[in-house]
């Protein structure tokens, strides 16, 4: 039986990009708009048309790919928009994950599109080029290896001072006063954070009127409800906020 021969997607218009921007917790020496203007510089330096652009913000580069938003509607863009190029302003945008980064760059190929980058770091096709944005990439894994390697050092230090380590959980902050525990070790007292407190208690209130915690996550940001970050809340924290509320109504 014969099999059938898979289409290729005809490959997209190079004088068109879709621009892909991210950031991630671990180091923000390249923020958002340091990236868009790199992207936007090289555009007008070929006579590229951006035609459109995708962020993902607090994301790791060795995410799921499924956990990157921007990137994936980046990857859907060049087939809506027929671009031939899925551009970054670093090749480590892109991802901090070998794996990764191969994933990426054939999904862009079955969109019609390449990937590359605004420093113009081994955009060619020929292997030379090849060979380059794998060393690349295996250097930007190593890199997130490191980073990840220090905050963890780090945070073992501050922990063997007494230094309070990890964020407060939801609805509390840290206070002026220190308390000695039972190891000897001095750690910050953790007191009612006002705000959070606030917004919890709107949270179980509207869970208590039978809304669902997508719709609660939609009210909160309406009303002006942000996280620390300054971001609406995840489904998640919104569960968290209104755990209580569960109880109470299984019982």
């Amino acid at each position: 039986m014969e099999r059938r021969k898979r289409r290729r997607r005809p490959a997209g218009d190079e004088g068109r990009a879709v621009a892909y921007v991210r950031v991630s917790t671990d180091e923000q020496q390249l923020g958002p708009e340091a990236q868009r203007r790199d992207i936007e510089r090289w555009a007008k330096a070929r006579g590229v048309q951006v035609v459109a652009w995708r962020e993902d913000r607090a994301v790791s580069g060795g995410a799921e790919l499924d956990k990157r938003p921007g990137l994936m509607a980046a990857l859907d863009d060049l087939a809506a928009h027929r671009a031939g190029l899925l551009v970054v302003a670093k090749r480590d945008r892109l991802a901090r994950d070998l794996l990764k980064a191969g994933a990426i760059e054939a999904m862009a190929t079955a969109r019609g599109g390449r990937v590359v980058s605004a420093d113009g770091a081994a955009d060619g096709n020929d292997p030379t080029a090849v060979l380059m944005r794998q060393l690349l990439d295996a250097f930007a894994q190593f890199e997130r290896a490191m980073i990840r390697s220090r905050i963890s050092a780090a945070m073992r230090v501050m922990s063997d001072r007494g230094e309070y380590v990890g964020k407060p959980p939801l609805g509390k902050r840290l206070g002026d006063e220190l308390v000695r525990t039972a190891k000897g070790k001095v750690k910050p007292v953790l007191v009612e954070d006002e705000r959070e407190t606030v917004i919890i208690e709107r949270a179980r209130a509207l869970r208590s009127r039978g809304l669902s915690i997508r719709t609660i996550v939609t009210r909160l940001a309406e009303e002006g409800h942000l996280s620390r970050t300054g971001r609406p809340f995840s489904s998640h924290t919104v569960h968290t906020m209104v755990r209580g509320v569960e109880a109470r109504r299984a019982a």
